[in-house]
């Protein structure tokens, strides 16, 4: 389980240098996220030990909502002064999700079927 603790907090670390040196307006921990996944597609495979701790904290994923919960909570009363504009916020980005993902969905299940 180390090694794959260590896996990911070393991608984590070059996404904060790349964050803090080329690009600041990305987070590194969503940088270092990137670079794994480009990394995991061109190796083409997980090995054993960061797939047992991603699965270890996608068991436990819930718990780390625990703390933006409690910021929300924080921010009630500015939550409840603009609720109609967050509530707009949300219902556009719904609804502009699910169209992209069926819009690339069908895209990649047209490429599919031309491949076949």
């Amino acid at each position: 389980m180390i090694p794959g603790l260590v896996q990911i907090l070393l991608w984590q670390g070059l996404g904060e240098l790349v964050s803090h040196f080329v690009l600041p307006i990305i987070p590194g921990p969503v940088l270092g996220l990137i670079f794994l996944l480009v990394f995991l597609i061109i190796k083409g495979s997980v090995n054993s030990s960061l797939a047992l701790v991603s699965d270890a904290f996608s068991q436990h994923l819930g718990v780390l909502f625990v703390p933006a919960a409690v910021g929300v909570i924080l921010f009630l009363p500015q939550l409840k002064a603009n609720a109609m504009a967050i509530g707009l916020a949300l219902v556009v980005s719904v609804v502009l999700t699910i169209s992209v993902t069926a819009l690339v969905l069908r895209f990649l299940a047209k490429k599919d079927s031309h491949e076949s």
